[in-house]
């Protein structure tokens, strides 16, 4: 087991996943922010079922750096509930996980 984490996080376009990848990595809260362009989610919201295109945010973190994270996803997100999930990077290359830990600070 590791302190290091990956935090999931939906955007409702290309411009808010990279504004908020780019504030994640500028503020030394992320090493990395991968962005995977227009998945198709399926999800039910006050009641109904809905259909939307969005980009899905994959963020290398760590566990000290997890709650500044969910802060800022909060603050720049135009949804009124963001996904923000945690979890948990049981092992890694001794290397990489190195590098997330000098990179969030």
């Amino acid at each position: 087991m590791t302190d290091k984490k990956l935090v999931l996080t939906t955007a409702s376009s290309s411009d808010e996943a990279r504004r908020i990848a780019r504030a994640l990595v500028e503020r030394r809260l992320a090493a990395c922010v991968n962005i995977l362009h227009q998945i198709e989610s399926v999800y039910r919201w006050k009641g109904k079922v809905e259909e939307a295109q969005e980009w899905l945010l994959i963020i290398k973190t760590t566990a000290a750096g997890f709650e500044r994270v969910r802060d800022v996803i909060r603050e720049l997100h135009s949804y009124e509930l963001p996904e923000c999930v945690c979890v948990s990077i049981e092992d890694g290359g001794p290397e990489y996980l190195k590098w997330i830990g000098e990179s969030v600070g």
